[in-house]
């Protein structure tokens, strides 16, 4: 497994997943939350094609990586060099109950607090998982994992990894 990339809904496990890929196997890791977004308030999304270049530009100083996010339009690029996809498809309560118990996500809130006055407008988006049909959604996801010609696996339940 040189080249993976995870996805599915908010609180499903991704980066725990992700990190504990990167430890095991030496990789790269490249959380899409990380470079899709721009420093605006409220946030808003960068330019695809302002992504797109980041996003190759990992791919091209890392020779084995982990790529983990809910964006089947950025995982798109980068779906034809991976070997393995990861699906995340836990049930909506489960990823609900996930996303209340996480720790403090230094890299996105400035605090805790901040984190959590977050968490009910965050619970309503993971419940709208499997009704939306944007880039986010269940229906992207699907079909992003479906159309995957490499290795494929979906995960329904928490992992528990060491």
């Amino acid at each position: 497994m040189k080249k993976t990339i995870i996805f599915g809904n908010s609180g499903s496990g991704k980066s725990t997943l992700a990190k504990s890929l990167v430890k095991e196997h030496q990789l790269a890791h490249l959380d899409l939350d990380k470079l899709a977004w721009q420093a605006t308030d409220p946030p808003s999304r960068k330019p695809l094609l302002e992504s797109e270049q980041l996003i190759k530009q990992f791919c091209a100083e890392n020779d084995g990586w982990v790529i983990e996010g809910c964006y089947a339009d950025l995982l798109d690029i980068v779906a034809d060099q991976a070997d393995q996809a990861i699906f995340m498809n836990l049930p909506v309560l489960l990823c609900q109950e996930n996303a209340k118990n996480r720790p403090w996500e230094s890299h996105k809130y400035s605090s805790q607090a901040e984190q959590d006055a977050n968490l009910p407008m965050l619970l309503e988006w993971i419940d709208a998982y499997t009704a939306r049909t944007d880039e986010f959604s269940y229906q992207a996801h699907a079909s992003l994992f479906q159309s995957f010609n490499g290795l494929k696996r979906q995960i329904t339940k928490n992992v528990t990894r060491r």
